[in-house]
């Protein structure tokens, strides 16, 4: 099958292209933002990685798979931008003003919460279940963002794309001990996230 895909790409199949871009598109960008913040950078940078397969594919050894040659370009360039991105200077709020309306605040000078919202959260209206589930969900990808970036990109290998721990060392090259390592410490961190949270939520 991959002789097919190789052959295929040396001759411009754009159909067999196409293929490779919907079916490794989205694991690319999940590690592209194992290392960037934003999700327009990481899809420059998936874009980025298919012109590098596109250029450099005459000097594919075949010592690993293509997909793991071409995920492990994507981590190469995402390592690089983040480099970048740290570099770079935020550049000043030109709104112009605030976001939201002051008078939706308590007045400064208030005998209770000078600052605050002056109008409590409104009640949801979904059911309790699905609001903890939605909520469950937020805990774990925040967590998730959360993690250094080198924990970050075991953990969206090894259990939201599934890959063999073979893989991912091939991938972000390293060796097996200190791929386990790094998983096993972002693992601890969200089941982490996950008992604070079900423990601030549980009645008292």
């Amino acid at each position: 099958m991959e002789d097919v895909l190789l052959a295929g790409i040396r001759k411009g199949d754009e159909h067999i292209f196409a293929e490779l871009v919907h079916d490794w598109g989205s694991v690319m960008l999940r590690l592209a933002l194992a290392h960037v913040d934003s999700r327009a950078i990481a899809e420059e940078v998936v874009q980025e990685a298919w012109l590098t397969v596109l250029r450099d594919l005459e000097r594919f050894e075949r010592r690993s798979s293509l997909r793991t040659w071409v995920l492990g370009i994507v981590v190469n360039l995402a390592r690089s931008r983040a480099r970048v991105e740290r570099r770079s200077v935020a550049l000043p709020d030109d709104t112009g003003g605030p976001v939201v309306d002051s008078a939706r605040f308590r007045p400064s000078d208030a005998r209770r919460w000078p600052g605050h919202w002056a109008l409590g959260p409104v009640a949801w209206t979904v059911p309790e279940e699905a609001l903890l589930a939605g909520e469950t969900r937020t805990v774990i990808l925040d967590a998730v963002a959360g993690l250094p970036p080198g924990q970050r990109e075991v953990l969206v290998l090894r259990d939201l794309e599934g890959m063999s721990a073979a893989e991912a060392c091939n991938i972000l090259g390293l060796n097996d001990t200190n791929q386990r390592v790094l998983l096993h410490r972002a693992r601890s961190r969200v089941r982490n996230a996950l008992e604070r949270y079900f423990d601030a939520t549980e009645p008292t």
